[in-house]
């Protein structure tokens, strides 16, 4: 008999996992092994060896290797070999092997561990829906075995031993001479009944069996029950499963109709029929069983009737009215009451299908009847004006329940008689139809539930309201669905005239085909009352399209001045913008000493800060010339509605809200939240309500179905298009992107790993904030000491050569570009690290400039002038402060010291250089310190960079939510990395990537 190893807990305290389990990471390590089943007597003493096809060491997983014998492709033959191998008993190997089976499409797990794993699958599943039978293993033993096997198991057995890879079987047969391997489809079905084998033993089932025979886990020898288990062996080839086939009465399928107010009508029953696991074809109603017709008791064999109620049993438990049929002289037909057969035809048949038992419907039953909303403004002739009224007329839609079947609604007299019919089955239009009354009442009640415009315009998008709580389908009608129809896609349905009219005549340049597109479509939601957000990659164009668009309104008609808010820091791009491209326009600044808007005329452009916008919020409401358009540039400044800027910015109106931003999203949803709530207000309901139905399903349960269906309410309001998309910005240079691995000094690897062992012992011994503050704390001093120790340390005025490796790598960077007459930006999110920068470049004669928050709005334009001239090189940044808005194509290199937490946000201070204007090749180097947190959000970041695409990311913070094991895990330094490969490098050239 074969002996049971131990398996060592490796990586999680003994405690937290059940007697013998395979910690996780050595069950990892196992999967990626070749995997061969050893039989065993009795089955369940079985062992599957996990060996290396390779001949490599095995994985240290606390069990001490064995030698096996196994066969190995030799030239054009085969040959013995002796391998190491891990041997496990076959309890313990179904968990590795499971997760192998889930791990294989992603190249981390066997071919041949992944085929056992999907063994132990089916012999799980099999045991779950009861197929069991006990009897005797060769030598005398207890030991359970999987059956009856109907036709689909024995298939499934089979395809899957077909596709057994030598590896699975390689162990070769004893004494075989020429060597020879076990037969596929036999080892597989002594696996499966191994697996079997060891799962009904428990203590209580010993004590349910009156002892240890086929209950305990050690071979109990019952020799003297051989003839009965060859009895039951014998059953397993005649086993039977049952199902209910619903019947009425002759008039409740062909005739009559609804029955009478009263409850009475047609009587329905379910007739218990015996299905032959042996042949499908066979099939025969129970009572002709027990009525001993001829020839079904020899058909399906002598143990037909046990194996009936012994179905019927457990289908008792699944739905509890099957009971009476185990009392029943004959268990052939169920009378049913109403609600019995109400819950037939819903829940409990899925119930019973659970157990084994199938319930088939008569072909005349039809379950068609459905409920939707139908939302329509009063009738009246529709016009143009009607629809860019629609929104602001504040009238408000009814809501009203319908009743359809088969997609065509029911009349009123329909609905009457169904409320009149008190049954759970109709007759309706020639069928019958299963009816849900208390829905049935909830129509007829046709509460009148108001919604307003634009509450009515999202539910028509989506295609569903909420009424009481409960998601209700819903159809629009009249000007609403017309309004959905022409917004449902931005870049669709463009306006024949829109689209023909072209750029505005005033405009002094040539938009390109998408700059053209989203004009169209800034003026269609605009014209209709609708605020919207163009989302588009920094550096295609969103400050010449709204430029466009204020002169087209004012082509057609006096609109009102443009009102623009922006960072401080794109004051001077948007001034010289306006006047290249709309010569003539007034334009002026809001902004400093003196300002005013004194005689501000309809056509005008004015310019403002975020700033000064919370200081004057008053005085911008309450103009003498309503503002035309206000507009939002970049609007990730106000994603916290909360905040007084968000505030500020709600308190002014205009006939149009447009947002400008090349990430809608950087954190969460609730930012794309507070965006087009301010753009278009009320149309993804309150920030609560937003939050329960949409971000936490998307965020936290990747619920796709509330992520498509958010998707169709956000898409006619937010137009994103990014430089990789075809036909966009074909005419771009190469960009390259390099993630650059530097070694940390001696320096600061004690300091990393000191700040780790400090931090993570008192983390340890937090919860609540204050946990996620010493986790936030820990973070941002490894990325400083990542840095430079002079960062880290708040050291001033101190020697700074020869203590960081970034620092090192930067040197050899710009020494290069330097030499080429290049230029480059240097950005970096902390203002101390970029001080120190420029203290070093000072030091070692490199002329260089840094803009950062602090710098003034003049100051900061000079420098920018002062790059794109080519009187500075280097030109040192703060990630926060310059990330957005600046135009310096001048630069042919961004490098990037240390990363942010998001890569849109790196993306966006790379658009500073890689954007329209650009011409030559663009190389993006982003320093990273080996085996550090660095390292490790690298590898994050570029899995973050799929939900970035998604408009969903996470943040920093999601990191404070880490478990203390997986925080070590994050942080801890690791010494022996994985060499950097060339998959570290992409090249993007154009439109593609």
């Amino acid at each position: 008999m074969a002996h049971i190893l131990q398996v060592v807990e490796v990586d999680e305290p003994a405690e937290q996992r059940k007697p013998g389990a395979v910690a996780p990471a050595a069950s990892a390590a196992l999967s990626a092994c070749e995997a061969v089943f050893l039989p065993g007597d009795p089955a369940r003493e079985g062992r599957v060896a996990f060996w290396r096809a390779d001949g490599g060491e095995m994985p240290d997983c606390g069990v001490e290797p064995e030698q096996l014998t196994v066969v190995r492709p030799h030239g054009n033959g085969i040959r013995r070999r002796s391998v190491s191998a891990v041997l496990l008993p076959v309890a313990q190997a179904v968990p590795v092997l499971t997760r192998a089976r889930a791990m294989v499409q992603s190249g981390n797990a066997s071919v041949s561990a992944a085929l056992w794993g999907a063994g132990a699958l089916i012999a799980l599943q099999l045991a779950a829906r009861g197929r069991l039978l006990p009897g005797l293993s060769p030598t005398g033993f207890d030991a359970w075995r999987l059956g009856p096997l109907d036709g689909d198991d024995v298939r499934r057995i089979r395809d899957l031993a077909a596709a057994m890879p030598p590896e699975a079987r390689a162990v070769p047969l004893p004494g075989s001479s020429p060597v020879a391997l076990p037969a596929a489809e036999p080892l597989l079905r002594a696996f499966v009944d191994a697996v079997a084998d060891g799962l009904p033993r428990s203590p209580a089932a010993r004590h349910l069996m009156a002892g240890p025979a086929f209950a305990a886990r050690m071979p109990v020898p019952i020799p003297e029950q051989r003839e009965w288990a060859a009895e039951v062996a014998a059953g397993m080839d005649a086993g039977v499963r049952v199902s209910l086939r619903l019947e009425g009465d002759s008039d409740a399928w062909d005739g009559g109709d609804f029955g009478d107010s009263g409850g009475a009508g047609p009587k329905f029953r379910a007739v218990v029929q015996l299905h032959s696991l042996a042949d499908p074809t066979l099939v025969a109603d129970a009572a002709e069983l027990w009525a001993g017709a001829a020839a079904v008791p020899e058909q399906f064999g002598a143990r037909t009737r046990i194996d009936a109620l012994l179905a019927l049993r457990r289908g008792a438990k699944a739905w509890p009215p099957l009971s009476r049929l185990l009392s029943a002289a004959a268990p052939d037909v169920l009378q049913l009451a109403d609600d019995e057969l109400l819950d037939l035809l819903g829940e409990a048949a899925e119930r019973l299908a659970a157990a084994g038992i199938q319930v088939h419907l008569p072909k005349g039953l039809a379950k068609e009847l459905t409920a939707n909303g139908l939302l329509e403004p009063p009738r009246r002739k529709k016009t143009q004006s009607d629809l860019e009224t629609f929104l602001s007329s504040g009238q408000l839609l009814e809501f009203r329940w319908q009743l359809a079947l088969g997609g065509q609604p029911l009349t009123e007299e329909e609905m009457d008689r169904l409320v009149e019919a008190h049954r759970p089955v109709v007759r309706l239009r020639d069928q019958w139809v299963v009816i849900d009354q208390a829905l049935v009442r909830k129509v007829r009640k046709q509460h009148a539930h108001e919604l307003t415009a634009i509450d009515a315009l999202g539910a028509a998008l989506t295609g569903e309201v909420e009424i009481d709580g409960t998601p209700v389908p819903v159809t629009a009608g009249g000007t609403l669905e017309q309004l959905r129809a022409r917004i449902a896609e931005p870049e669709e349905g463009q306006d024949a005239a829109s689209a023909t009219t072209g750029q505005p005549a005033m405009l002094a340049a040539t938009l390109r085909d998408y700059q053209l597109r989203g004009l169209i479509w800034l003026d269609r939601m605009t014209s209709l009352g609708l605020g919207c957000c163009l989302a588009d990659d920094m550096g295609l164009g969103k400050t010449i399209t709204l430029i466009s668009l204020h002169l087209r309104h004012h082509e057609r008609s006096a609109h009102g001045p443009t009102l623009v808010v922006c960072p401080t820091s794109l004051l001077g791009n948007w001034e010289r913008e306006v006047q290249r491209f709309a010569p003539g326009i007034p334009v002026r600044r809001f902004h400093g000493a003196g300002r005013t808007l004194d005689d501000l005329t309809p056509n005008a452009f004015v310019l403002t800060t975020y700033g000064t916008l919370r200081r004057d919020a008053r005085l911008l409401a309450d103009t003498a010339v309503p503002w035309g358009l206000l507009v939002a540039d970049e609007a990730q400044h106000v994603k916290n509605p909360y905040s007084d800027t968000a505030r500020a910015l709600r308190t002014v109106p205009a006939a149009g809200r447009i947002a400008l931003t090349g990430t809608p999203v950087e954190n969460n949803l609730s930012e794309l939240w507070a965006l087009l709530d301010w753009t278009t207000p009320g149309l993804l309901g309150t920030l609560a309500a937003f939050r329960d139905r949409y971000a936490r399903a998307v965020e936290a349960d990747g619920d796709q179905e509330s992520a498509n269906r958010l998707a169709r309410l956000v898409r006619p309001f937010l137009m994103r298009r990014r430089k990789s998309d075809p036909g966009i910005a074909p005419e771009l240079p190469p960009k390259t992107e390099t993630d650059q691995p530097v070694s940390l000094t001696k320096e600061q690897a004690s300091l990393y790993e000191a700040l780790v062992r400090e931090s993570l012992a008192a983390i340890g011994e937090a919860d609540g904030m204050a946990r996620r503050g010493l986790v936030m704390k820990l973070l941002t001093g490894l990325k400083q000491v990542c840095n430079h120790p002079a960062q880290y340390l708040k050291e001033k005025n101190t020697k700074l050569a020869g203590r960081s490796g970034k620092l090192e790598l930067l040197d050899e960077l710009l020494d290069a570009i330097v030499a080429e007459d290049g230029s480059v930006l240097v950005f970096t999110q902390y203002v101390e690290m970029g001080r120190l920068l420029e203290q070093h470049l000072a030091a070692r004669g490199i002329a260089a400039q840094f803009l950062h928050g602090g710098t003034p709005v003049k100051q900061r334009e000079e420098m920018v002038d002062r790059f794109q001239r080519g009187e500075r090189q280097v030109f040192l940044l703060s990630l926060k402060a310059a990330g957005t808005g600046l135009n310096l194509t001048r630069a042919g290199h961004v490098i990037h010291f240390d990363r942010w937490w998001n890569p849109a946000v790196e993306d966006q201070a790379t658009d500073r250089a890689y954007r329209i204007g650009q011409t030559q090749p663009v190389q993006v180097h982003r320093l990273i310190a080996e085996g550090t947190v660095e390292d490790r959000i690298a590898q994050m970041l570029t899995q973050k960079k799929g939900l970035a695409d998604a408009v969903l990311s996470h943040g920093e913070a999601a990191l404070t939510e880490l478990s203390d094991v997986e925080l070590a895990e994050l942080v801890t330094m690791r010494h022996n990395t994985t060499p950097w490969s060339a998959d570290r490098q992409r090249t993007t050239r154009g439109s593609h990537k």
